[in-house]
């Protein structure tokens, strides 16, 4: 498939944080001058727009917070009559079971990366490699026979 210049994308902005809410972060695209669609969700954001605009929003929008903001891929912009639930007659769209479940993983998600971002890498110590003397090797052997 080839890409034009102009290729709308749609991305839920999926919000699992204390600190931000999907106000905000709609508050804060609506104050940029991309030109993008924004509908709020109960989970985040779904954002539509040229894929270039959508991009730059999400990366504006994972800076308020960074490991408690996710970003997933959506086929279909907001309202289109193949997902939408007042043409499919009512109940849940496709994949909103699936989409809730993963949310339900997202803040053990987000406070493993926090503890992760927290702790400095550990260096190990490694050990030079050394020829054993043949007296040492001997002497394992020897208590290795005895037993």
């Amino acid at each position: 498939m080839t890409e034009t210049k102009n290729e709308k994308v749609t991305k839920y902005i999926v919000i699992s944080s204390d600190k931000v809410l999907p106000s905000d972060a709609a508050m804060k695209i609506y104050e940029s001058e991309f030109s993008v669609t924004v509908k709020e969700t109960c989970f985040g954001l779904i954002v539509t727009g040229p894929k270039e605009d959508v991009q730059t929003v999400i990366e504006k929008i994972r800076q308020l917070d960074k490991n408690h903001i996710f970003i997933k891929d959506r086929g279909f912009p907001a309202g289109d009559e193949r997902r939408c639930r007042a043409t499919l007659g009512g109940g849940p769209r496709p994949g909103f079971h699936f989409l809730r479940e993963e949310v339900k993983m997202l803040p053990a998600i987000g406070a493993a990366l926090d503890e992760l971002e927290e702790k400095a890498p550990v260096r190990e110590k490694v050990k030079e490699k050394s020829r054993i003397k043949v007296s040492v090797l001997e002497k394992i052997i020897e208590e290795e026979l005895a037993r």
